[in-house]
C-alpha cells in the first residue's frame, strides 16, 4: 500500500512539474513573440519563411538575449544577423538519406517513406518551442516537422491499411497525453500553437482504433470529454441567440453551435511578416483582423474564400462570424462517441445527453446550413443571419457522417459533379482567389471525406471517380519528380499546385495516408477473378 501511494504522489508531482514547465514555456515565448527582437527579426526577413525563426532554438535564457538585444540594436555597427546566429541555434530539419527510386510503384514509395516522416517520442528541450511527446509520430514533412492535428488522422488512414497499429497506438495516446497536460489538442506541438486547436479529429481517430480495440471509446473516454470541454468553454456565458464566446455560438433558434477562435489577437509567430503586413492596412480593426486570420488557421483552411465577406480577398476575412458546417459535424461526432464511451461504462443517461446535443446539432445544420434552392450545404453567417453561399467541400462533410436524407445527398452529390468534379480530382472551392484553400488546388483529406460521403448513400459511380481520377494525379506528379506533395493542381493536371503563404511542401504525411487508404478501397471495388 505504501508503495502505491508512493507511486500515485511521484506521478502527480511529475505531472504538476509538467504544468508548470509548460506553463513557464508559454509564459516565456509570449514575451518572446512579442519582444522587438522577434519583430525586427521577422520584419526584416533575416529567414524568408517565417516558421524558421520560431522553430531556432536560443542558446541561453531567452530573457538574457532580449535584454542583450535591447542594450546593443541601436550601436552603429549593430549587425542582426550575426546577434541571431550567436545567440540562436537553427532548427534540425531532419537531412534524410532517403532517394527516391521511380522505378518503384507509388506504393512502394510511401511505405519505404514512412520512417523518414516518423519522429521517435521527444527529449523535453526547456529552450524549444517544440512540446515533448512521450511517444513516436509521424510529421506531415518538409517545414513540417512537428506533428499535426486533424493531419494525423489522415495520415493514420494510411497506416491502417498497412495495419501499422503500433504506430497508430502511439498517435492516439500522444494525442491523450496533449488533451491530459495541455488541455486540448493544439494546432501542433510548439508552444506558438498553444492559442488554438485544429479541427477536432479525435474522436474519428478514436474510431479508426476500435478496428484494433475494440473498447477504445471507453479507453479513451475521458479525453474526448475534456476536449469537448475546450471546444464548449464559455457555454455558460452565452445567454442570447446571435452571442458568441470562445468557440461557442447561440442560433438564433437557441440552438448551441461552435465556430473557429483563436483567443490570440496579434500576427501568428509562424506568419509574422505576413499577417503583420496585412495589418498594417487595416490598423482600425487590427486586432479582430489578426483574430481571425489565426482562427482560420485553426479551421486548417488558411486561406479560403469560404472566409473572406467578399469571397475574394483575404483582407475581408471574418472566421469568427462563421459557424463552420465542417466543425459543427466532428463536434456531433465527438458528442456520439463520448455517448458510445459513456454506453460502454453503464452510464446510460450521460449517453443520453451527449446524444442529445449530437441530435440537435443535427437538426441545426439542416436547417441553418442546408440550401434548399441551391442544393448544398454551406457555413453560417451567425451575426448576418445568413448562409455565406461559398461552395466548398465543407459542404460534403454531413454527408460523411450521415446526416441528411437519402433525397439531400443525392441533390448535393449532383452539385459536386456538376461544379466540384474535375480531371484531378474534386476541387476546394470554385473560386480563384491565390489562396491556397481555393481552386484550382485539391487537397487529399477532402477528397476522402467526398469520397466516404457518396459511398455512404451508394453514390458510387461519382466516389470511384473522384478516387481513381485523383490517385492518377498522385501517380502522375510522384513519376514527375519522385514525390508526393501537400496539395494538387487538380483542374490543370499538367501543373503540380500553387497559392498560399510557402512553397508547396513535399513529404506528405495525409497525401501518404490517403492515397494508401484508395488503393485498399479501389481493391475491393474490383471484380472478382
Amino acid at each position: 500500500m505504501y508503495q502505491t501511494n508512493r507511486m500515485k504522489l511521484l506521478c502527480m508531482l511529475g505531472m504538476a512539474m509538467f504544468l508548470i514547465g509548460c506553463a513557464t514555456r508559454e509564459r516565456r515565448s509570449i514575451n518572446f513573440y512579442t519582444s522587438s527582437l522577434f519583430h525586427d527579426v521577422q520584419l526584416k526577413a533575416i529567414f524568408p519563411d517565417s516558421k524558421t525563426f520560431v522553430d531556432c532554438t536560443p542558446k541561453r535564457d531567452i530573457e538574457e538575449i532580449l535584454e542583450e538585444y535591447e542594450s546593443v540594436k541601436s550601436k552603429p555597427d549593430f549587425d542582426l544577423v550575426e546577434f541571431v546566429n550567436r545567440n540562436f541555434d537553427l532548427p534540425v530539419r531532419p537531412k534524410s538519406t532517403f532517394t527516391t527510386d521511380t522505378t518503384l510503384a507509388m506504393e512502394e514509395h510511401i511505405t519505404k517513406l514512412w520512417p523518414t516522416l516518423t519522429r521517435k517520442a521527444d527529449d523535453a528541450e526547456p529552450r524549444s518551442s517544440l512540446i515533448a511527446l512521450p511517444n513516436d509520430y509521424v510529421v506531415p514533412g518538409g517545414r513540417f516537422s512537428e506533428v499535426y492535428y486533424w493531419d494525423s488522422y489522415f495520415t493514420i488512414l494510411g497506416l491502417k491499411a498497412q495495419k501499422r497499429y503500433d504506430l497508430i497506438q502511439s498517435m492516439v495516446k500522444n494525442f491523450a497525453h496533449l488533451i491530459n497536460t495541455v488541455g486540448f489538442i493544439p494546432n501542433g506541438n510548439r508552444n506558438y500553437y498553444l492559442t488554438r486547436s485544429q479541427p477536432p479529429f479525435f474522436s474519428l481517430i478514436v474510431k479508426e482504433l476500435e478496428e484494433y480495440d475494440s473498447l477504445a471509446a471507453d479507453h479513451y473516454l475521458d479525453a474526448m470529454v475534456k476536449e469537448y470541454s475546450f471546444w464548449m468553454n464559455g457555454l455558460d456565458s452565452v445567454k442570447n441567440p446571435g452571442t458568441a464566446v470562445q468557440h461557442v455560438v447561440m442560433l438564433s433558434d437557441g440552438t448551441i453551435m461552435n465556430r473557429y477562435y483563436d483567443k490570440g489577437d496579434s500576427p501568428r509567430p509562424e506568419a509574422y511578416k505576413e499577417d503583420y503586413a496585412l495589418g498594417q492596412q487595416n490598423k482600425a480593426n487590427e486586432k479582430k483582423l489578426y483574430k481571425d486570420l489565426r482562427s482560420a488557421a485553426e479551421s486548417g483552411w488558411d486561406f479560403s474564400s469560404r472566409w473572406f465577406a467578399d469571397g475574394k480577398s483575404l483582407a475581408t476575412i471574418h472566421t469568427t462570424d462563421i459557424v463552420p458546417v465542417d466543425l459543427n459535424c466532428l463536434m456531433a461526432h465527438l458528442e456520439r462517441m463520448i455517448a458510445k464511451g459513456y454506453e460502454l461504462r453503464g452510464q446510460t443517461e450521460l449517453a443520453r445527453k451527449y446524444t442529445r446535443s449530437a441530435d440537435q446539432r443535427r437538426r441545426a445544420l439542416l436547417t441553418f446550413s442546408w440550401d434548399p434552392e441551391k442544393n448544398y450545404f454551406f457555413d453560417y453567417d451567425f451575426v448576418k443571419g445568413e448562409r455565406t453561399g461559398v461552395k466548398s467541400l465543407a459542404g460534403i462533410f454531413p454527408l460523411f457522417f450521415e446526416m441528411p436524407s437519402k433525397d439531400l445527398a443525392q441533390k448535393a452529390a449532383t452539385v459536386i459533379e456538376n461544379e466540384f468534379l474535375k480531371p484531378g480530382g474534386v476541387v476546394t472551392t470554385l473560386t480563384d482567389t491565390d489562396q491556397q484553400w481555393d481552386a484550382p488546388n485539391g487537397w487529399a483529406p477532402l477528397q476522402w471525406m467526398t469520397y466516404k460521403g457518396l459511398k455512404n448513400y451508394q453514390i458510387d459511380n461519382l466516389a470511384d471517380k473522384i478516387r481513381d481520377r485523383w490517385l492518377r494525379q498522385n501517380e502522375r506528379v510522384y513519376e514527375a519528380t519522385g514525390k508526393m506533395m501537400e496539395k494538387y493542381n487538380v483542374m490543370d493536371t499538367t501543373l503540380i499546385a500553387g497559392g498560399g503563404e510557402y512553397p508547396n511542401q513535399d513529404g506528405f504525411g495525409w497525401s501518404n495516408g490517403v492515397a494508401l487508404a484508395f488503393r485498399k478501397e479501389k481493391s475491393y471495388s474490383l471484380p472478382s477473378r
